[in-house]
Formats: C-alpha cells, structure tokens, sequence
C-alpha cells in the first residue's frame, strides 16, 4: 500500500507526464509501463517506472521514471526524492556497487524533489546489464540514504517503451 502511495505521489510532480490516473500497460518483472494523456498533450506519454523505499526508513522513498521524450531524441532518467534532501549533495548512483556519479536536482516541488539525467548508450548498457542500481540521497553531506533497486526487467521494459 505504501509503495502504491509514493508511486501516485511521485507520479504527480512529474510535471511534464501526469502519470497520476496513468494506467499500468505493462509489468516487466519489477518495472511497470505506464500511460498518460497529459492536459493539452496530443498523445499519449508512457514511462518505465519503479518505487522502492528505503531499506531502514519504511517512509523515505524514491521514483524512478524513465521516458523518452516526444521527438524520440532523448533518454531521461527522472528521480523523485522526498523533500529534506540536500540538494547540492546531488543524486548518487551505483550500479552493483560501481560508482556511476551524480546527478543534480533540477526543481523540487510540494511532495518532492527531482533529479534528472539524460541517459546515454553507456548509462543504458550498465542499466541492462547490472543487477541492482543503488540511488543515494544526503540528507547531511556525511549522511547518505541508499536506496537499492532491482534491474531486473529493465531492458525488457525499456524495449517495449513507445
């Protein structure tokens, strides 16, 4: 139920995809597919989507949302972290404990703030080759919160994106 909740709030302040009443199209293992016709959009938006929260906090958690872009030119990697974060510390990532880097928020909103990246071929192959991907959040710059997300069905969802 909490996992339900963070994914309707997360999907809310995605600004640019109003995934809120989105249907789910697709499940690829731990990574679902769903759909939205934004407000003033002419066609429909769908994003790879998967919520995990923190191992030792049953209420801090994290979005992730991947998508590409209208034109089909781009990869975005959108992060939803809870409000508190620090926010020059950035969004870490770690992909079966290699250090991947960070990433830097770009706006926060009333339920949370959000990271975005534009993922390149590099970034997709570790993605689909890696087993867990490992986000971190500093709520202090000595004090980081990983969050562990399985990458099982990524690449089998990512294909399936329109």
């Amino acid at each position: 139920m909490a996992r339900a909740a963070i994914a309707a709030a997360a999907l809310l302040i995605a600004p640019a995809f109003a995934f809120a009443q989105g249907a789910v199209r697709s499940v690829h293992q731990d990574w679902q597919i769903r759909c939205d016709t934004p407000p003033g959009a002419r066609t429909e938006q769908c994003a790879l989507i998967q919520s995990v929260t923190a191992e030792d906090r049953a209420n801090v958690g994290l979005t992730i949302i991947v998508l590409k872009t209208a034109d089909a030119k781009s990869r975005l990697m959108r992060v939803v972290a809870p409000l508190g974060v620090l926010l020059p510390s950035g969004l870490g990532l770690k992909i079966d404990n290699a250090d991947i880097g960070r990433a830097g928020f770009v706006r926060c909103l009333p339920n949370g703030c959000i990271a975005e990246v534009v993922m390149d071929d590099e970034l997709l192959k570790k993605l689909r080759g890696g087993q867990t991907a490992t986000f971190i959040i500093f709520q202090t710059p000595e004090e980081g919160i990983g969050f562990p997300m399985s990458l099982k069905g990524f690449g089998e969802g990512y294909d399936k994106l329109p």
